[in-house]
């Protein structure tokens, strides 16, 4: 009973916003054409849901997500190994990490268009090109941590440094590369919705957008309550597959 109710009680504030905002909507901002009663949102995220638009765009949204974020883990990911490993390849490669680093991923979108036009690839470009960075600095920063005498043992048994970054440093460093993938989960999610809104004719950014165009708030307010409810529900699955992963390695270490 006590774990129920320490359950309920986050949700107080959520549903004390949505009540304030239902109150608001009906009274003072009666007739807006920017604010919606959240109960209008819901009828109209009931009507997107029911012709089929909500799913539609909903896919195009995490399809486009999911494999930027695969592109950015795979480079990520060996990129940070090969950095974190070889005091060499920092060096060499430092100077242009932090060049590129820094540049919006928006600002990527005009040279995007032009390469790639509308549609998947041009946002998947935007979203790997985003998500990459804190994947390598971070599996970089993960490989730094691994203890000495873990390398050494892989030196002594003769293992190239290909089979030390495989066998050995990255499953030390799985724990904090799942901090790495949430992070790059949700930049993932809000460049794909940033670039639907800015350029991209497709997904859910873009009909949030065409309910805004539309004078449509009920419609705009679903729209975007149904994105928070997909992150939401995008970092509990992460959070269960990190916990999976750890009892995992535990019950494997033993």
């Amino acid at each position: 009973m006590p774990e129920l109710v320490a359950r309920l009680r986050a949700w107080w504030v959520p549903l004390g916003l949505l009540a304030a905002l239902e109150l608001y909507a009906r009274t003072v901002a009666a007739g807006s054409d920017a604010i919606a009663a959240p109960s209008a949102a819901l009828l109209a995220w009931l009507g997107a849901a029911r012709d089929g638009s909500l799913w539609q765009a909903t896919w195009f949204t995490l399809g486009s997500a999911a494999l930027g974020l695969l592109i950015a883990s795979l480079l990520g990911v060996a990129g940070g190994l090969l950095l974190g490993l070889s005091r060499r390849a920092d060096a060499s490669s430092a100077l242009s990490v932090e060049l590129l680093r820094p540049i919006p991923s928006v600002a990527l979108i005009p040279l995007a268009m032009l390469v790639f036009g509308f549609g998947l690839r041009m946002e998947t470009a935007v979203i790997a090109f985003a998500a990459v960075w804190p994947m390598l600095i971070l599996t970089r920063a993960a490989v730094r941590q691994v203890e000495p005498s873990l390398l050494e043992v892989g030196r002594v048994l003769g293992l190239s440094a290909w089979q030390r970054g495989v066998k050995i440093v990255l499953p030390a460093c799985v724990p904090r590369l799942f901090v790495a993938l949430r992070l790059g989960v949700a930049i993932a999610l809000v460049v794909a919705v940033t670039v639907e809104i800015a350029a991209n004719p497709h997904g859910m950014g873009y009909a949030m957008m065409i309910a805004q165009q539309g004078l449509d708030p009920a419609l705009m307010l679903a729209w975007l309550g149904w994105i928070g409810v997909v992150g939401y529900v995008i970092n509990l699955l992460a959070l269960k597959l990190q916990g999976r992963v750890a009892r995992a390695m535990g019950e494997a270490t033993a």
